[in-house]
């Protein structure tokens, strides 16, 4: 992928060299892989420990909101010093811990673990597909963010919602739209970097991060529904 992005030279391009841009992306793809770790130790805690249930109900998801709109500030806040990496692996331990009662009531079936490592390799494969096409298209994406930005609005109040209605079909239908919102949001923030619009590897990956739990986390939903075996 770096062989192509090497000769990529945008019209929208920030004014940006191609090899600047490169930097940003290459060190935003290592600083994302080495945020799975903590993810993978907070959901592990999570499960090992029943911290997830701390953020079930309304009391946790004010807990939820407040924790990470919280890192949120203060990835932003550092980003430009030696203190955003720590801070951002820090959010993504958080992130695991939250994930994790979801992963517990998935490995409760069956074939739980197969599910979990399904919702994985899905989410890869979308982010490969994703990441390819961001190499390769070479028009302006950048009016997709408001569209976007909209859909997750419309997917909040959605949440919002179901958790006083309850309805499992809204659950799926939110699910299924949650995926397709954030893949077209993997894409966006890809084609950002490639284009010169995102220059911070730290808010590049903060915001491919979320983009890539958003889909986790929802695949990984739609396959406990539909694919999870009772004993």
């Amino acid at each position: 992928m770096n062989e192509h992005l090497s000769v990529l030279d945008s019209d929208y391009s920030y004014g940006i060299s191609a090899e600047e841009r490169n930097k940003v992306l290459r060190n935003t793809y290592w600083l994302l892989a080495l945020s799975l770790v903590p993810t993978v130790l907070g959901a592990w805690a999570g499960v090992a420990l029943g911290l997830g249930h701390v953020f079930s109900g309304g009391l946790g998801m004010v807990l939820f909101l407040v924790g990470a709109f919280g890192f949120i500030y203060a990835i932003e806040r550092t980003k430009n010093s030696a203190t955003g990496v720590p801070v951002l692996l820090a959010f993504t331990f958080f992130m695991g811990v939250t994930m994790s009662r979801l992963i517990e009531s998935v490995l409760g079936f069956k074939n739980g673990t197969d599910l979990v490592m399904t919702a994985f390799g899905g989410t890869a494969g979308v982010f490969l597909v994703m990441a390819i096409l961001a190499t390769t298209i070479k028009r302006d994406l950048s009016g997709m963010g408001q569209w976007l930005f909209v859909g997750t609005m419309a997917l909040v109040v959605g949440g919002v919602i179901n958790m006083f209605v309850g309805s499992t079909a809204g659950m799926l239908a939110m699910s299924v739209a949650a995926i397709a919102i954030f893949s077209a949001y993997m894409l966006y923030d890809i084609k950002q970097i490639i284009d010169g619009g995102e220059t911070n590897c730290i808010s590049a990956t903060l915001a491919l991060y979320l983009d890539i739990i958003n889909v986790f986390q929802s695949l990984l939903a739609l396959l406990g529904i539909f694919g999870g075996e009772r004993d």
